[in-house]
């Protein structure tokens, strides 16, 4: 009898995930749920919550006295900019989080790459048969 392949993944707890965000390691028991985290349909929404809770210490900014418009100016900046770079170094950021649980470098792309092959190649195949004379 097969088990649905995400049957193993054991997801962290809320407190784990946090230290997880933050770039902490977490337990080998949930070595197959960071794979998955870091290559399924919504990774890159993944990252950016990532991305979100690591930046959201910045809001303490918003307490500091003078103008709340400042204040506020200031932190979107500092998110936005913190987004961007975050955003930019998605890839290799979740390359090397794999890497730190064990996994090879390259693990992610490869992985992320292989469940979508089969629909690349009827595009292709579709491309194929509409833009190029075969005859």
């Amino acid at each position: 009898m097969s088990q649905h392949p995400e049957a193993r993944l054991v997801r962290p707890n809320p407190l784990l995930w946090v230290w997880y965000a933050f770039g902490g390691r977490l337990p080998a028991r949930h070595r197959e749920w960071v794979l998955h985290d870091v290559t399924c349909r919504t990774w890159v929404l993944r990252h950016t919550a990532r991305s979100l809770v690591q930046i959201s210490p910045g809001l303490l900014f918003l307490l500091l006295p003078g103008p709340l418009w400042i204040r506020a100016m200031s932190v979107l900046g500092g998110v936005i900019l913190a987004l961007w770079y975050s955003l930019s170094y998605m890839e290799h950021t979740c390359e090397y989080r794999l890497h730190k649980h064990g996994f090879p470098i390259g693990t992610g792309r490869a992985t992320r790459e292989a469940a979508h092959a089969e629909a690349r190649a009827k595009r292709a195949s579709r491309y194929d048969e509409i833009y190029r004379n075969n005859g």
